[in-house]
């Protein structure tokens, strides 16, 4: 029986599919079928899907497979496995946010990037679990059992979109779209050892829409992540904020560094100090930029501290409000944590929830400032390595709840894109990833910088991707 550390059809990834596909090698159906037979197995272990569409995605791919036979695909998805995050509605089915809480009302239709892979020919598997509300950087909800990191399962994959971190690293499909709004896609890709995207606000339609809320795709490769932004990019009515194609060559992944300037920041002013040896190996993935020709520059802190504490309050005061809607019973199956943060923001007046929605676009202004001139700016997506499962934050602590985001969360309020990519390992074994943001719709950008350090990063940085059947159990010690 294969496992993620052998070779299958599960393994390998959308341009490979596409030759295949081609040649007459395999089909779609017999993908979907090894990547369905992936779930079987390790979803017992990693807990990492909650809404399966096994039998959609087999009739999606026998569509796909007769398309490629007349020579007729719909496109560079055709036939490619993908997987939705939890929080994607799907005509018919409730969509509850990984709560328990949420009443179980089914969508009236689908959320725009569904619609969008149908279209392409993608074969849809099912949803990825998140936290509860989307509110942690973890894999526990009061929905679904805790989800695991594939690399050890004692470790938690990060959040909110741990199911499809999850899913990446595991192999179930080379597509796993998540969501982010202050980390929420980059941190789940830095402790799962992935490549993760998160676009220029916009790119993507989001229904229903939020400020600085971004639908971005994860997976094992960068030019996996490339080939989806190709189909799923494009206004859409559900999103006032969504963009019009503006022509962007996704596919073109050229990149030549001696052109561009990159700025470094290992400490934005905020938030959690920036652990040593993640320190270490963002240092390490600063240099292979210089080596290459790349002018690159150390930026000082550029935020106020306290500034994301005024963000968190904001999130805050917006779910307590929603938390006083329910009804006690409703409210009663909602998470511990969650709930007691809700409950964080029951004494916040008018004017501080004000004054705490300001200070995103503050936040957002101050990154476009310190970043200016820059052509690449390099960070950790998160500042430590992963930490246990059961933990619902990286502190484990409701007062700081948010105090792991500063380096993420600004290029959401500026509306930047930014991708992880593995660029390395903690002595316990945790990825670590390096965060590269490009300019407000320099996409590309960022996309292109990323395989270009996919490519040259330190060998030591490329392992195998783990044998989840034969994970070890040894949680860092925080």
């Amino acid at each position: 029986m294969p496992t993620v550390a052998t070779p299958s059809l599960a393994d390998l990834d959308a341009e490979q599919l596409n030759a295949a596909y081609s040649a007459g090698d395999t089909d779609p159906v017999e993908v979907v079928t090894a990547c369905l037979r992936r779930i079987d197995q390790l979803e017992p272990m990693l807990r990492a899907v909650c809404d399966r569409f096994d039998e959609a995605a087999l009739e999606a791919a026998e569509a796909s497979r007769r398309r490629w036979e007349q020579g007729n695909p719909l496109g560079v998805l055709d036939g490619v496995p993908v997987t939705l995050k939890e929080n994607q509605q799907v005509a018919g089915r409730p969509t509850i946010l990984g709560s328990a809480a949420t009443p179980p009302v089914p969508a009236s239709r689908n959320a725009p990037v569904m619609d969008r892979a149908l279209e392409a020919g993608a074969c849809i598997l099912g949803r990825t679990t998140m936290s509860e509300l989307g509110m942690l950087s973890s894999g526990i909800s009061s929905a679904h059992p805790i989800t695991r990191n594939p690399w050890n399962l004692d470790w938690s994959p990060g959040g909110s979109s741990g199911g499809a971190g999850a899913a990446s690293a595991a192999g179930y499909a080379p597509i796993n779209l998540g969501s982010d709004i202050g980390g929420s896609i980059r941190l789940p890709a830095s402790w799962c050892g992935v490549a993760g995207f998160k676009p220029t606000y916009g790119r993507i339609a989001v229904d229903p829409p939020y400020p600085g809320r971004t639908i971005g795709p994860m997976g094992r490769k960068v030019g996996d992540l490339a080939r989806a932004m190709s189909v799923l990019t494009g206004p859409d009515p559900a999103d006032p904020w969504s963009l019009a194609d503006d022509q962007t060559h996704w596919l073109d992944l050229s990149f030549d560094p001696k052109s561009h300037r990159v700025g470094l920041v290992l400490d934005v002013g905020d938030g959690a100090a920036v652990d040593p040896e993640v320190a270490s190996v963002i240092r390490r993935a600063a240099e292979v930029f210089a080596d290459a020709g790349a002018e690159v520059v150390e930026l000082p802190p550029y935020l106020d501290p306290g500034t994301v504490n005024l963000i968190d309050k904001f999130w805050r005061a917006s779910h307590w409000r929603r938390f006083n809607q329910l009804p006690p019973d409703r409210q009663s199956r909602m998470l511990p944590f969650i709930a007691d943060w809700c409950r964080g923001a029951s004494t916040i007046t008018a004017v501080e929830a004000l004054e705490a929605h300001d200070a995103q676009m503050t936040l957002g202004r101050s990154v476009l400032e310190a970043t200016a001139g820059l052509d690449l700016i390099l960070s950790p997506a998160a500042p430590g390595p992963a930490f246990p499962a059961e933990w619902p934050m990286p502190s484990n602590n409701v007062d700081k709840a948010m105090e792991h985001i500063p380096h993420c969360v600004g290029y959401n309020f500026a509306g930047m894109p930014a991708a992880s990519i593995n660029a390395g390992f903690t002595a316990a074994g945790s990825p670590v990833g390096v965060q590269i943001a490009a300019q407000r719709h320099h996409d590309r950008t960022a996309l292109a910088a990323a395989a270009f350090f996919e490519a040259e990063r330190p060998q030591d940085a490329g392992r195998p991707w783990p044998d989840v059947h034969s994970a070890h159990n040894t949680t860092p010690v925080p």
